[in-house]
């Protein structure tokens, strides 16, 4: 960490000289000391920190010894749930915070077991959150989320969001100079320091890797969203042509305009999670009224997980319609309203107008 944030802040050389000379005396020059103990989510070069030092044994993520030391297993966790009466919670907690595999064995998040068994003492109804959070700027994935211009990374994200497994290489020796030098160097500080995973055993340098978690998820996904709102403004133009659209009455246009956005950014549709909770995603009402408050619209978005979009979108337009969602509108005096019900699948998109008076616009 004090690494991490004198690169960020630009004072590294000065924190790696410092480092040197604390550990000279600590851990060289130190009579008292009979062997010590350094831990750290990154696996620095010993050329680095360490210049002097040459009895060191480096133990990462990826050796035996020790591996089940560096999180709560799964018996661990049922103890601590059985004996504070939430075994009930145990599906939701294996779904949020298991998933790291050290080794050979795989592991739970301690903090966030800790942190939500709390939170379960004091209200029962609590629902699991990202904790992790909270303890890191998550500029790696934020980092990383910005190489998604290159098709070749949009892809390998989506993939991971998914819930599926990919293959990379994995570089165990960075200085913090490095790691955010390439896309490459990107996926070992990824994950070395825990936003993703391995799943089985490495071949050499190459290892299988899957982001552990819904916790870990949640935060590529929001990533995600902040590199698509900030790049709302970039496209100007686009934005303002898919927002006369809407305001025009042309479903064929927006669709062609949402679809083309749709192949140029990340897709977070995924398998990784239970269909309900993909539909919550998906799934939502959306209400706009124009600056001269004389048209409002109505959309509906939902996610067409047979991949029937055609059906989905008619499904939005019942929906729209059955729960008169334009009463809101209608109350604040506007009289034109636009129904649009909206289906994704993947990385494609269909868009339905409910019928409506052309003369108004």
């Amino acid at each position: 960490m004090p690494l991490e944030k004198a690169f960020e802040r630009g004072y590294y050389g000065e924190m790696v000289m410092f480092l040197r000379n604390m550990f000279e005396y600590a851990l060289k020059s130190n009579d008292s000391l009979k062997f010590a103990v350094l831990t750290g989510c990154m696996h620095i070069s010993k050329k680095s920190i360490f210049t002097g030092r040459n009895n060191l044994k480096v133990l990462s993520v990826v050796e035996v010894q020790f591996d089940e030391c560096f999180g709560f297993t799964d018996g661990e966790v049922r103890e601590m749930l059985e004996y504070y009466g939430f075994l009930s919670h145990y599906e939701e907690i294996k779904e949020w915070y298991d998933g790291y595999q050290f080794g050979n064995v795989e592991v739970y998040c301690p903090w966030d077991v800790i942190n939500y068994c709390d939170a379960l003492r004091v209200d029962s109804d609590a629902q699991p959150k990202n904790y992790w959070s909270n303890t890191s700027g998550n500029e790696a994935v934020r980092r990383f989320i910005q190489e998604s211009d290159k098709a070749a990374v949009r892809r390998k994200v989506e993939k991971l969001v998914a819930g599926e497994i990919i293959t990379k290489e994995i570089h165990h020796e960075l200085t913090y100079k490095d790691m955010y030098a390439s896309v490459d160097n990107l996926w070992s500080l990824l994950f070395t320091t825990g936003y993703l995973t391995q799943r089985g055993k490495p071949e050499g340098d190459s290892f299988r890797l899957a982001i552990p978690n819904m916790e870990i998820r949640k935060i590529f996904t929001a990533q995600i969203m902040d590199f698509f709102k900030e790049g709302i403004p970039k496209n100007g133009e686009a934005w303002k042509e898919f927002c006369e659209a809407l305001k025009n009455g042309e479903p064929k246009r927006v669709e062609k305009l949402l679809g083309e956005y749709l192949k140029r950014t990340i897709s977070i549709c995924d398998t990784f999670v239970k269909k309900r909770m993909k539909e919550n995603f998906y799934h939502g009402i959306i209400l706009v009224e124009t600056d001269d408050g004389e048209i409002g619209i109505v959309i509906e978005l939902k996610y067409a997980e047979d991949g029937k979009m055609e059906a989905a979108c008619q499904g939005a337009l019942t929906q729209i319609e059955q729960k008169r969602y334009e009463e809101e509108l209608l109350d604040e005096g506007v009289e034109h309203i636009l129904k649009y019900g909206i289906a994704f699948y993947k990385k494609r998109c269909q868009v339905m107008l409910a019928s409506y008076d052309e003369s108004f616009l």
